[in-house]
């Protein structure tokens, strides 16, 4: 019961949102909430483990036809295609040097990419990278997935955004809730099975979130993931990056600047 009254204390954050700021930054405050042990919360245990770029500062992470494709943040902010077995950069392209790099997804056979604080958002060709084309929105872009229809954005703020995927403008919102408590910090997003599953940054947890309703109807505890992290800043060098193999039902997390990614599957509820 500890154990889930600490975790439920660094999910429920203040309604500000934060930026995500270099290392220097105090981590965000924890407002303490009562235990829900309604919400069911999973560990994992790990399938493989793979080679990850420990220089790449992950801001999205999606699986499509065969390999991943990774966005970063920092400067040079990139856009790149990277092969699973040895984490090996097939292709990459730089963002220029005053943006910096936010999640990505992909929809209607183009990759989206979002900037952080410049309000623009990207389209890219997966074939070879090239840039297609770029579209403007409102506020900080954090993370990005789509229901095959619409975008969904997440900007620090305790809610989902959700941009027409044709038009690119926002078609509505909705309060992302614990317990009737609002949840902020989401991070790097990813569409799975009907749910939008969310880092919650600088901390060791993922939220699967209803999509209809807001409501977290589970959390994933990856606080055991990367037990060694020798010489990583615990503000910068956190968890962020979730991709899923629909296909083969294979779902892959890393974090930003983590010498590894893992296939993980998750363990019995608690």
């Amino acid at each position: 019961m500890r154990r889930l009254f600490l975790l439920a204390a660094a999910l429920v954050l203040p309604t500000a949102a934060p930026a995500q700021t270099p290392a220097s930054a105090a981590p965000p405050a924890a407002q303490a909430a009562p235990a829900r042990a309604a919400v069911p919360v999973y560990g994992v245990e790990v399938v493989r483990t793979y080679p990850h770029d420990p220089h790449a500062f992950t801001q999205g992470l999606i699986w499509r036809n065969g390999v991943l494709y990774e966005s970063t943040g920092r400067s040079p902010s990139t856009i790149r295609k990277v092969r699973l077995e040895d984490g090996a950069v097939l292709q990459r392209r730089e963002l220029d040097p005053a943006l910096f790099g936010e999640g990505l997804t992909e929809l209607n056979g183009r990759l989206i990419s979002l900037t952080w604080t410049t309000g623009k958002g990207y389209l890219w060709n997966p074939a070879d990278l090239r840039l297609l084309g770029e579209f403007n929105y409102e506020g900080e872009g954090w993370g990005l997935t789509t229901d095959g229809t619409r975008l969904i954005l997440s900007d620090g703020a305790p809610h989902l955004r959700f941009l027409d995927g044709q038009t690119l403008q926002p078609v509505g919102t909705v309060p992302v809730t614990l317990d009737g408590r609002r949840v902020g910090q989401l991070n790097e997003l990813e569409w799975i099975d009907g749910e939008v599953w969310a880092n919650i940054w600088q901390t060791n947890f993922i939220v699967r979130i209803d999509p209809r309703t807001g409501n977290i109807v589970g959390i994933i505890d990856l606080t055991d993931l990367l037990p060694d992290r020798t010489g990583m800043d615990p503000r910068d060098d956190v968890l962020n990056g979730i991709a899923w193999d629909a296909e083969g039902r294979r779902l892959f997390v890393t974090g930003k600047n983590w010498p590894s990614l893992f296939e993980i599957r998750l363990t019995g509820a608690r």
